[in-house]
Formats: C-alpha cells, structure tokens, sequence
C-alpha cells in the first residue's frame, strides 16, 4: 500500500511527481492513499517506486487536474490519479462527459472555481501595523478547499504596490516589499471594527440600487456563511427593510440630468460623425448603431482601454435577424478593429457557410469589446476576460441587442452565455440548447470556435467541429422557421 502525504504548501507539483513515478509503475489506484502531511497520517506506507519513462496526457488534463488537488476531501487527488492512469490507454478520454470519473472530476473542478470566486470577491483588508513603517493591511478567509496557492498571485497582481497579508485557518500568504511568500502557518480572525471597514460600508450603502433588489440571487451570490467576514454585509437587513420607501422616494424625485458643463465635455470627448448624429444624445431616441461605435471608442468602464489598442465594437446589418456574440477581441481583431478576423472567426465562417447559415446577414459582436492578454515576448497571448470586466461591458452589448432587435441571438463560449444570461456555467452541458436572454430574448447556446481550435486530439477536433456544424444548421432553420 502507498500512502503518499503531499506538503500542503507546493501541494500540486508533488502530486504530479508523485503520480507520474505511480503511474510508470502500473501501481493500481486502489493501492494508493492520498493524503496532507500533518493532517491524517498512514498506517502503512510503503517507498514509492523507482521509475522511468514518459506518460502522456492531453492538453486539458493539468489544468483540470490542478482543479482538483484542492479538494479538502482528497477525493481530488485520487480522482486525477484515476484519469491519470486511464489516459494512459485511454485517448479520448476527456471527451466522454457521461464516463462517471469524468463526470465527477468536472464536478469538483467546479466546486473549486466557485471556491476561487468567493475568494476572490469577499476578502475585505483593513489596515493594520506594519514592520518596516509603510501602510500594510491584513484580511481573513475561510475557504471550502485548499485553495490558497490557487488565489495567491491573483492577489499579488491585484494589490501588488502595498504590503498585506490574508491568513486563513491553515495557510498565511504574505506580501511584502513586492515580494510573494506563502507559509503552512494559520491564522487567526481578527477583532471587529476598523476605519476603513466603516468607510467601505459607507460607500457600498451609497451604491445600493433598491430597484434592482433581489433577495435570492443576492443570498446565493453571497452565501450566509461569509458574512461574518464581510463589514458590508452589517448593513444589508437595514437596506433590505428601507428598499421600497427608497424605490418609492426615487420615482417621486424623477431622474436628475447631468450639469451643463459635463455635456459640453462629454460632447467634446465623442467625436460626431455629423450634426444630425451626436455622439451623445440629449433626446429620448435610442442611439443608432454607429453613433453607439463612436461612444465606445471612448470607454474606460474597466481597465482594459489600457493595454488594448482600440475597441473592436460588432459589425452587421442594423436589422440582422441573428445576433452572434463571441467573448472578446484577439489579436488581429485588436490590430484591425473588425470583429471575428482572426482564425476563431475564420473557422467561424468556414463552418457557418457550411451549414448554410450567412454571416453577411448577421451582426456579430463581443461581450467583451477590448482585447485582454498578457505580453510573452513578442507574442500577446489571449486571457480570459473576468467576471467584473464581462459586467462592465454588459452595457455596451445591451445596447447593441436594443438596437438591433435580433429574432435570435446565437451565444459562442462561456463568456457570451455569461454576458447574456448571468450565468456561464457549464457551457458544455447547455450547448445545443435553447435558453433565454436577460431581458427575455430567444438564445441558442454553442461553444466558441476558438475551443475547436484548442482541440490537440484530431480525432475529438473533428468530431467536435461537426456537433459545432450541427449548431449552426439548427439556427439557420430556427431563423427560417421565424422568417416563415
């Protein structure tokens, strides 16, 4: 029997070494008991064997295997190893959503995404002593799973210009001088009441929109259990019990019109293509497509603006009846502010003319309008856009759908079923699929061409490509069934 124990700091890359040697050495997965140094020690643990040689796993395997190491249960640890030693005979393995281990191991890779949300979303800092003299400040998190190393150069790159640190029960990341540190040290929660914590209630008071209250989805975005740790959260009963006095008090104030001043320099700052044609509309009339390219031109919503080297706004006829949304800009979008050039929109028309579906007749666009990437050399590579950066251009893209009034609006990706529906999960299981948009438009759901393009298995990329064909035939006949 092997019972490795992996050091809960570098937890990953030691169960990858260690299920690489078990692996070459046809160890059976029943033989072998995963385990955290420290927490459960075993009774029998024999020396892990000597081994040499290659294993080969598909592409999609380490990232899915690194969501499921996490797991507090160490059903992760013992799932990867599983798929592991099948994909060892196994090619096509990952493809096969019905395999129960396959199955299971999404399960849990999404557990641990959801995890690294609410991590991500609900670690509040308050300022605290530091040792050198400089501002520092502290927070602290219970998370579900062992998440820590996951979450940690998120944080750094967030706030990588102060000093801080975020304990949780058994992990401490520090973050000091620019430098990274994580210790298999716990923390302990810290005492209530702090400036900045009253300063942030403030504000989140201040942005609270009664209009738009929805109790559930707001208990379900914000689970009960973390709102010890969220200083906001002391306010929420009372904004609930005041919501439809303040909804009340806002309709009988009518709506407040910016300052003089503030037109002229928003009019100066939007170039106008004519008089006829403001860049920003003083009137009730929707604006029109070009006059809504020309407002985004100046969008700095999120900070995407900054790197990007301009919006690529959608493209197509005014009245298109079919609405394609991808999830951002590439990198020849970005160079030629065109929507859908780059080889994800190349494959697009090629399979799109195939199943007789006309993308001339269709107005294509994204949900996120600026490229997002991270420079390696001379190549950028494409980042996947976050959740805030997808609410922040929501607008844009609700406008587009106003504007346009597609009868069918065709979702590409987790990203565009995101933006359209407030949910991107499970973009797999919901492809193929009728569904509806936020405000109650019919959206058909398949995956973006750039996961086609990803495919490293020729065979599952053919296959895949063909389930994509038969997507786009299925909207075609939807729009003729409209059209009829």
């Amino acid at each position: 029997m092997f019972a490795p124990r992996l050091p809960r700091i570098g937890t990953f890359e030691a169960w990858r070494d260690t299920a690489r040697r078990l692996t070459l050495a046809n160890v059976p997965v029943h033989e072998v008991d995963w385990g955290i140094a420290g927490e459960d020690e075993a009774l029998f643990d024999a020396p892990l064997p000597e081994a040499r040689g290659e294993i080969k796993v598909p592409a999609q395997f380490a990232p899915l295997a690194r969501n499921l190491i996490p797991v507090r249960s160490g059903e992760g640890m013992a799932l990867g190893y599983a798929l592991l030693t099948r994909l060892q005979k196994e090619r096509g393995l990952l493809s096969r959503e019905a395999d129960p281990n396959v199955a299971r191991a999404r399960e849990l890779a999404k557990a641990i995404r959801r995890d690294i949300h609410k991590m991500h979303a609900f670690v509040r800092f308050r300022e605290v002593d530091g040792p050198t003299g400089r501002r520092a400040f502290a927070a602290w998190f219970e998370p579900d799973h062992r998440i820590e190393e996951e979450v940690a150069e998120f944080f750094a790159n967030r706030f990588g210009d102060m000093d801080w640190r975020i304990e949780t029960p058994e992990v401490t990341i520090t973050h000091a001088g620019g430098a990274l540190r994580l210790e298999a040290r716990g923390g302990v929660r810290p005492a209530a009441g702090d400036p900045l914590e009253e300063l942030w209630t403030t504000y989140y008071s201040n942005i609270f929109n009664p209009a738009r209250l929805k109790p559930d989805a707001m208990r379900a975005e914000m689970p009960r259990k973390y709102w010890r740790n969220l200083p906001e959260t002391r306010a929420i009963p009372s904004l609930i019990a005041d919501a439809r006095a303040r909804v009340t008090r806002m309709q009988e104030a009518g709506p407040s019109m910016p300052a003089p001043a503030t037109l002229r320099r928003k009019e100066h700052a939007m170039p106008r293509a004519s008089d006829e044609e403001p860049g920003l509309p003083l009137d009730d009339a929707a604006p029109t497509l070009p006059q809504l390219a020309r407002d985004a031109s100046a969008c700095t919503r999120c900070p995407l603006y900054e790197p990007a080297t301009q919006v690529v706004f959608g493209e197509g006829p005014a009245n298109a009846p079919l609405m394609v949304v991808g999830e951002q800009p590439g990198d020849r979008e970005d160079i030629s502010g065109r929507p859908f050039v780059g080889p994800a929109g190349q494959l697009f028309n090629e399979v799109a003319a195939q199943a007789g579906l006309d993308r001339e007749q269709a107005y294509v666009t994204n949900a996120v309008k600026h490229f997002k990437y991270v420079q390696r050399g001379k190549r950028r590579i494409h980042q996947k856009p976050a959740a805030s950066e997808i609410s922040a251009c929501r607008w844009w893209l609700e406008q587009e759908l106003s504007s346009v009034n597609p009868d069918l609006v065709l979702a590409m990706g987790a990203t565009a079923l995101h933006a359209l529906t407030g949910n991107g999960a499970g973009i797999l299981k919901r492809r193929s699929a009728l569904e509806q948009t936020r405000d109650g438009r019919d959206l058909f759901v398949t995956v973006h061409p750039s996961y086609l393009l990803r495919l490293p298995d020729e065979d599952l990329r053919e296959s895949e490509t063909a389930r994509f064909r038969d997507d786009l035939s299925r909207v075609q006949e939807l729009l003729e069934e409209r059209a009829a």
